[in-house]
């Protein structure tokens, strides 16, 4: 494996406690009890790692770490630094509920199945053991705070504890999903959302909503985010105290839409340094499937219902949405500090992944759901007790990989239902030990593929008929500028991504 050393290996890891028996009780704060679920047909082991999970929404690879010099990203870099960094991680799916559940399940998407925001892994897969479930199962204690699975209720019984989220009513109504997670923090900005509801109602599931950014001078714990950090850090320091290692998710609502994120953080980039991206408009010969008119951003005040956006709203965005990634790298770091001052740094395993990826213009889009390369790759960054430091990962990976790879990390049996592929070979530096070399997704009618070279997509309608297709060449047009599926001299080509296409193509 090509890799880029940053720094000497990490220690290996230390005598961590035993994990309690099955059927075990644990004590709560205020003195009540709870059961804690294990797997009766695999004992716990000693020595396990714990887990900090730590899920960021909306995050594409605009960090210090990818490259992205004018990013103030310093704690996600250093996590990157002690572990390994995934220059090609894609996600299944780009759309939020979708892509958690096909991360949690580590099963692929089809036509029918993982499709929308709205996708839960307990509809769409109700005989899969979810990631958490099977961690609990097996002597871990599992705990969910923020935006983990897409809705709050998608498997909760498979936690330790009921999972939690800011700013929600203490009893959530089934199937509340992300946009309960958060508030405006400014008066004028509540009063433009109450203004634009009212003005612009479409029955009980309109999507009318305030301003799409906010820059507040407040402190961190104003906005949903920083509040869950908090009880993150409270729950971190009362899991340390359990004789069982525990697996604490932590979902990160930022940088999704509202951009709303402390001024301070909005101060770290000076608006006249942001740039609209190069590639600002459709590729060339691009097919009409391959775009959308982004209506997630068209549903907050002040954004046209049609056309393109001004550029100083272009502009403003792209503020909005590096302040947010700064934020949230903050929070990340008040996260890790309190892992290593816990003296548990070293006997926990840390993965921090964006859901999907996000476009800030590219190809004249705003949001994901696409088949581009911005809306497919994310960030994908894993340190584990015993493995080297700075390894720049640059094979294809898929986030199905996830689930395999922690449990053979914490050494736990695999279900039978999954579909990814261990990185642990990969934490290695052991590049050649992986057979795939290709990264596979879809959006509706769209399913695409990439290699270390190529992404080639292709639209089928409802019948299965080849519509339309795109393929790049990243080697020579990395920004996807100019599709050339069409063109003569690539027909073997094409011929062989298809192909490549179908044999990893979704079991129903």
């Amino acid at each position: 494996m090509k890799t880029g050393r940053m720094g000497c290996g990490r220690r290996v890891s230390a005598c961590m406690v035993a994990v309690l028996l099955a059927g075990a009780f644990t004590p709560l704060p205020g003195g009540e009890t709870e059961h804690i679920r294990t797997d009766t047909e695999v004992a716990p082991r000693a020595k396990r790692p714990n887990v900090l999970f730590i899920a960021v929404d909306d995050l594409r690879p605009e960090l210090g770490c990818y490259g992205r010099s004018h990013m103030v990203t310093p704690r996600m870099d250093a996590l990157a630094d002690s572990g390994t960094r995934f220059d090609r991680a894609y996600c299944m799916v780009p759309v939020c509920g979708a892509s958690r559940a096909s991360l949690m399940t580590s099963i692929r998407p089809s036509p029918n199945r993982f499709v929308n925001w709205q996708s839960r892994a307990d509809r769409d897969t109700p005989d899969a053991i979810p990631l958490h479930t099977h961690f609990t199962r097996h002597g871990y204690h599992s705990v969910s705070l923020g935006k983990v699975l897409h809705y709050l209720d998608d498997h909760a019984d498979g936690w330790s504890e009921k999972p939690w989220r800011p700013n929600l009513p203490d009893e959530p109504q089934p199937n509340m999903p992300d946009r309960y997670c958060d508030c405006y923090v400014l008066p004028e900005s509540l009063e433009i959302e109450r203004r634009h509801r009212e003005l612009a109602p479409r029955g009980p599931n309109a999507r009318h909503r305030g301003p799409a950014y906010e820059s507040a001078d407040v402190p961190d714990e104003a906005y949903s985010d920083g509040k869950m950090v908090e009880r993150a850090i409270a729950d971190m320091r009362r899991l340390a105290d359990k004789k069982q290692p525990f697996f604490l998710a932590v979902g990160f609502i930022r940088p999704h839409l509202p951009f709303l994120a402390p001024k301070r953080y909005w101060d770290l980039y000076d608006p006249a340094d942001i740039r609209l991206p190069d590639n600002y408009r459709p590729p060339e010969n691009c097919p009409p499937a391959a775009l959308h008119s982004w209506g997630e951003l068209r549903a907050y005040a002040g954004i046209p219902q049609q056309g393109p956006l001004t550029d100083e709203t272009a502009h403003r965005l792209i503020h909005g949405y590096y302040a947010c990634v700064s934020y949230v790298d903050a929070l990340v770091g008040r996260l890790l500090d309190e892992l290593d001052r816990l003296g548990l740094g070293d006997d926990t395993i840390v993965v921090l992944w964006g859901d999907h990826g996000w476009q800030l213009g590219e190809h004249g889009l705003w949001c994901k759901h696409s088949c581009f390369e911005t809306s497919m790759r994310a960030p994908l960054l894993i340190r584990a007790p015993g493995m080297p430091e700075g390894i720049a990962c640059p094979t294809p990976v898929e986030f199905i990989d996830i689930y395999p790879t922690l449990c053979e990390l914490a050494d736990l049996p695999l279900p039978e239902h999954l579909e990814g592929t261990s990185l642990v070979p990969l934490l290695r530096g052991e590049e050649e030990a992986m057979d795939r070399q290709i990264a596979v997704g879809r959006f509706q009618r769209g399913e695409t593929i990439r290699t270390e070279r190529y992404r080639y997509t292709e639209y089928r309608d409802g019948q299965g008929r080849l519509f339309a297709r795109m393929l790049y060449d990243h080697h020579v047009d990395p920004d996807e500028t100019v599709n050339v599926a069409e063109e003569p001299a690539h027909s073997e080509l094409i011929e062989q991504l298809s192909a490549q296409l179908e044999a990893n193509r979704a079991r129903p």
